[in-house]
């Protein structure tokens, strides 16, 4: 446990703001111009440099999920009331009724205005362009826990109770690939490079596919479920990304090895004290960010130690979001508060 660090600050805080609950989503647009934060109360706000918009205020009933489209026109929400919302700028434009289901989960192809949302055990995917359901998936085996297209837009993957589901987007008729394990994945995410798929476990385990490779690695011995999971966009000199992977209170870093037979190195980082909600990678760095109930959010350095914490929340966090070229980050608070800080500039 260490609440102070000696080091240079890398980060400072830049601007505030104040939800009426629980912040349950934040979401940079990739053009970093726009950030996007929803609460338990139903709130939608957008943040623009200062300016705050409210694009839906509290209705009594929780927005979960967000997320912006990969040319940023687009921005998605969903949640309790069953509704996913598009906005285009500031103007709401779609509404999919989809009550009583549940939307928890969604998010956009890397390579289209195609958005995937869960509803119970299925997806649907539904597109901006010509404002149709292009197809619903049916998970099958469980309510849905997961999804992500790969970087490529080729694949969308989906995942709960024993695995992962992957659909190759050409053609959605074909039969999915199936990654089974006999427990249900949590959590679950492509690499940015689309060589691998992780996913973490109910049963204490990390499973890692590498994409054409028919035998995964299984990695154990963690305290509790897998509850996140993040991969860096910059590479190792093996030319592998790095998988963090948080169950309760602790983080475990995970190393591509040379000889497949031994796969992955772990090495384990210790500072919260409480359970961590959120951890992500800086863009194209091992700068790491892991946000949690105790109210801090740590930077790791390399992915290895502590190198600032950032507070200011009055209980814990619940989120955090990297701006696209990594200036600035942001955090949503159990309270409320959506905080952002920038990069502190040499001097």
């Amino acid at each position: 446990m260490n609440p102070t660090t000696s080091k240079t600050q890398e980060f400072e805080e830049y601007s505030s703001g104040l939800l009426s609950d629980y912040v349950t989503a934040i979401a940079w647009s990739p053009d970093g111009k726009n950030l996007a934060a929803t609460s338990a109360a139903g709130e939608v706000i957008m943040w623009n440099d200062a300016d705050l918009i409210t694009l839906q205020a509290a209705n009594g009933k929780s927005a979960d999920c967000i997320a912006f489209s990969p040319d940023s026109n687009f921005l998605a929400i969903g949640g309790q009331d069953g509704q996913v919302k598009i906005w285009q700028g500031d103007q709401l434009i779609t509404t999919l009724e989809n009550a009583p289901a549940w939307v928890d989960k969604l998010a956009w192809n890397h390579t289209s205005n195609q958005l995937a949302f869960s509803l119970g055990r299925y997806v649907q995917v539904w597109d901006a362009e010509t404002n149709d359901i292009v197809v619903t998936l049916n998970f099958d085996n469980s309510s849905v826990l997961g999804i992500d297209w790969r970087k490529d837009g080729q694949y969308l993957a989906i995942s709960g109770y024993q695995g992962v589901k992957i659909w190759q987007t050409q053609d959605w008729d074909d039969e999915p690939y199936i990654l089974s394990m006999p427990t249900v994945s949590v959590a679950m995410a492509w690499s940015p490079d689309s060589k691998f798929l992780a996913s973490g476990n109910m049963d204490r385990s990390v499973t890692v596919l590498e994409w054409g490779n028919p035998d995964p690695w299984v990695m154990r011995g963690f305290p509790g479920k897998i509850r996140q999971l993040a991969w860096s966009e910059a590479t190792t000199q093996l030319g592998a990304p790095i998988l963090a992977s948080s169950s309760v209170e602790g983080i475990v870093v995970w190393e591509k090895l040379e000889d497949d037979s031994q796969g992955w190195e772990a090495r384990v980082l210790t500072n919260h004290v409480e359970v961590i909600c959120a951890i992500a990678f800086a863009p194209n760095s091992f700068l790491l960010a892991s946000a949690a109930a105790d109210g801090w959010l740590c930077l790791w350095d390399k992915a290895q130690e502590v190198s600032q914490i950032l507070t200011g929340v009055s209980a814990g966090f619940s989120c955090l979001a990297w701006h696209p070229q990594g200036n600035y980050l942001a955090a949503g608070g159990e309270q409320g508060e959506l905080l952002i800080w920038s990069k502190v500039l040499p001097d």
